[in-house]
């Protein structure tokens, strides 16, 4: 069955005005938090933001700590820092530190259990042009020979339409990438869950669950035009055996805990999970 797991930052109030950060006063409630619900791991930000108190580049041995005692994995960690510094439109210095830093996380990932790293190429780091793929082409290129040394995948989250995205990934057919599925990115972008899977389904690595509407920003489950039923049909299709993170709506401060419940319940509706 299904691990389900949650975007870290969900199960306590947001920070200051940012909708997804690392949570730096709050992250090791999340675990007891994540217990309770209950939920297999807690999908890690590593984000700009947060990242001179991330205890994975900054205290390594109490992130492993707090995995053990709550019995909470971190499966997967979302490197938002290359949303505030992405790997395109930059210089070719900038890109090559920023490919070094990526090298820098892959071992420090495998340390805490991490098995995928999902690289977002949306918003500030989407891409725009066939110089930009193939700028995108070589730094995984750069970074695959590590990530293949620490055993973790790097999951490619993309706006690309789902032909464009196909070629993409046919010029890059390494085991260790793969696709991160986001239903309400796609939704937002008015694709078709079965376009989509037809294109690259067999790439899909990962999923985040969430809805938006189409044009528009994250909404509650069952409230946006996330087509949920054919999302679900088509991973079941390609005999999908990933992970699922929710990546949802935020609830009322201090509601974090019920809210994930409730959401956990929805995608049981469709798929069957793990209990822990």
């Amino acid at each position: 069955m299904t691990r389900l797991g949650i975007m870290q930052g969900r199960l306590v109030p947001p920070e200051p005005g940012r909708f997804q950060a690392f949570p730096r006063e709050r992250w090791e409630d999340e675990f007891s938090f994540a217990a309770q619900v209950p939920l297999s791991y807690i999908e890690w930000v590593y984000d700009l933001y947060g990242a001179d108190v991330n205890p994975l580049t900054a205290d390594i041995g109490k992130m492993q700590s707090r995995i053990r005692e709550s019995g909470v994995s971190v499966f997967s960690m979302c490197a938002d820092y290359f949303m505030d510094k992405p790997f395109l439109r930059c210089s070719q210095a900038e890109r090559v530190e920023r490919i070094q830093f990526l090298q820098r996380l892959l071992p420090l990932a495998k340390q805490v259990g991490i098995e995928r790293i999902v690289l977002p190429f949306v918003d500030a780091s989407r891409i725009d042009s066939d110089e930009e793929k193939a700028a995108v082409i070589g730094v995984l290129k750069e970074a695959l020979p590590v990530a293949r040394e620490a055993g973790v995948e790097l999951h490619l989250e993309a706006d690309l339409a789902p032909l464009e995205f196909a070629r993409l990934l046919d010029k890059l057919p390494d085991p260790f990438v793969k696709v991160n599925y986001d239903s309400g990115n796609s939704s937002s972008l008015g694709y078709a869950p079965e376009q989509e899977f037809a294109a690259y389904g067999n790439r899909v690595g990962s999923v985040h669950i969430k809805d938006r509407i189409r044009g528009g920003g994250t909404v509650l489950l069952g409230t946006g035009d996330a087509d949920f039923p054919a999302v679900f049909a088509a991973l079941e299709r390609i005999g999908y055996q990933g992970d699922i993170t929710l990546q949802v709506a935020r609830s009322e401060p201090g509601q974090e805990v019920a809210w994930a419940r409730t959401n956990r319940l929805f995608v049981e509706r469709y798929w069957p999970l793990t209990k822990l």
